[in-house]
């Protein structure tokens, strides 16, 4: 069916592929493996096959150093450890007299988009990988397939979601994620110890759990797997996909999101355009949600982040849908980081559930019933994500393509990262002048377009 040659190649035909040598048959692959080379095989009798998640063949058109696959070994993976709390300092006093020579030459609504902004705002992380830290608390995540009725399910889905900003932001300071290059993708995955899932409960002054990344030697196998990919499929317009799943719950999340920033005076605001769909495929049931906007607020001072703006949530099999508000901070007085949300039942216009507190504190909720929950953010465990260490990455993944820029700016080498950034960026733009002379459309690896949105090439019910 196939021959083997110096670069042993498995593509996907249909659902299931099958690598023959001569006329044995030696490997089965399911649709989610499409990649193998040589160095990942022994083709004797008695060969063993390593774990993987996700592997892609690079495309001949998309030429920027992506030759390598990306093979995701499971065995390769090991506990975050650089996953760390930025610095908290405000504007330097020369780093002022920078920004205020930029926001000289920015009007009011301007779009930031190609905007080249100084080095030493950066946040030592990808955009992508910002993105999975939404998953800190992947238990409560995990939680949501555990509710009994619809009612349950989507009061634990909005639980989940107003508990998963906090640790999206590390530190009090704003500071700016690298803008993806095109083709950049980001892979990690979470162990979470199956008695930390729990069912839906109201009862309980405070939901706060021994820390799992404390439970040394935790067996594997009564840990459920989650799974993360995101990527940057589109650079004008600034794209980002990621795709998250858990095959033992049988339940997986899509998003795209567009991220648009514009110039506010003493703020700058980004919109995140687009959608993500939270699928619990036993219950055959979607949940559509948007993101809120995010504010960097006094940013010739101490830059500090606000979220704002109305989020929706629905589930159109089910009835019931949530609208989450985040709330800024007026001119005068009132509070920062406040939220509040409802969920609803929309065929007997019923509301089950409210929330109010702080995204990055205490949040309270009411439900129908008369009793209430309180959740401590700041006191919920986090969970270390799983990554391959940059050695074993492919050349396109967050922490390998940004690695220089990185440490530099660990050694406070802001001229050197600035250096390795417009590098980066160059090369991208080569790149898409190389694309324009040929008249070639970027492909992504894992992420199609489909109408108004992007999907997962091969998301988890294809496999079930």
């Amino acid at each position: 069916m196939m021959s083997l040659d110096l670069q042993l190649c498995v593509c996907k035909m249909g659902s299931v592929a099958t690598v023959t040598l001569g006329s044995r048959v030696i490997l089965q692959l399911s649709d989610s493996w499409r990649c193998l080379t040589p160095s990942h095989l022994s083709l004797s009798l008695s060969f063993s096959f390593p774990k993987m998640f996700i592997v892609s063949l690079s495309s001949s058109v998309n030429s920027l150093d992506c030759s390598a696959s990306e093979l995701i070994l499971v065995e390769d993976e090991a506990t975050d450890t650089e996953d760390n709390e930025e610095e908290d300092l405000g504007v330097m006093e020369d780093q002022r007299s920078v920004i205020l020579h930029l926001i000289s030459q920015l009007k009011l609504g301007m779009d930031l988009t190609r905007v080249v902004l100084p080095t030493f705002i950066l946040e030592k992380r990808s955009l992508l990988e910002m993105y999975a830290n939404f998953m800190a608390h992947p238990d409560l995540f995990l939680s949501i397939a555990a509710g009994a009725t619809p009612e349950e399910r989507i009061i634990c889905f909005v639980e989940y979601y107003l508990t998963a900003f906090h640790e999206g932001r590390k530190g009090a300071v704003a500071k700016k994620p690298y803008n993806p290059i095109i083709g950049e993708t980001f892979h990690c995955s979470w162990d979470v110890p199956k008695d930390k899932v729990k069912p839906f409960r109201t009862s309980g002054a405070s939901a706060v759990s021994k820390d799992p990344t404390k439970e040394s030697g935790q067996d594997q196998s009564a840990c459920y797997k989650l799974r993360f990919v995101a990527e940057q499929v589109s650079h004008h317009p600034p794209v980002s996909c990621f795709y998250c799943e858990c095959k033992e719950k049988k339940m997986c999340v899509n998003a795209h999101v567009w991220t648009k920033s514009k110039f506010m005076g003493m703020s700058i605001g980004v919109s995140m355009v687009g959608e993500g769909v939270l699928y619990l495929l036993e219950h055959e049931e979607e949940y559509v949600f948007t993101l809120p906007s995010a504010y960097a607020r006094s940013i010739l001072t101490i830059p500090w982040v606000e979220l704002g703006g109305k989020v929706n949530i629905n589930c159109a099999r089910t009835g019931y849908s949530a609208t989450v508000t985040f709330h800024t901070k007026p001119f005068y007085g009132g509070k920062v980081h406040r939220v509040t949300a409802e969920v609803k039942h929309n065929p007997t216009n019923t509301i089950v559930c409210k929330a109010q507190g702080e995204w990055n504190g205490t949040l309270e909720f009411t439900y129908s019933n008369g009793e209430t929950k309180v959740i401590d953010t700041s006191k919920l465990p986090v969970t270390k994500k799983k990554i391959r260490p940059i050695a074993k990455q492919g050349p396109l993944e967050s922490r390998h393509l940004w690695q220089h820029v990185t440490n530099s700016l660990k050694e406070g080498n802001i001229d050197a990262a600035t250096e390795h950034k417009h590098h980066l960026e160059e090369r991208q733009r080569a790149e898409e002048r190389q694309r324009a002379a040929l008249t070639t459309l970027w492909k992504p690896k894992y992420f199609a377009k489909e109408g108004d949105g992007w999907q997962y090439l091969n998301p988890l019910w294809k496999s079930l």
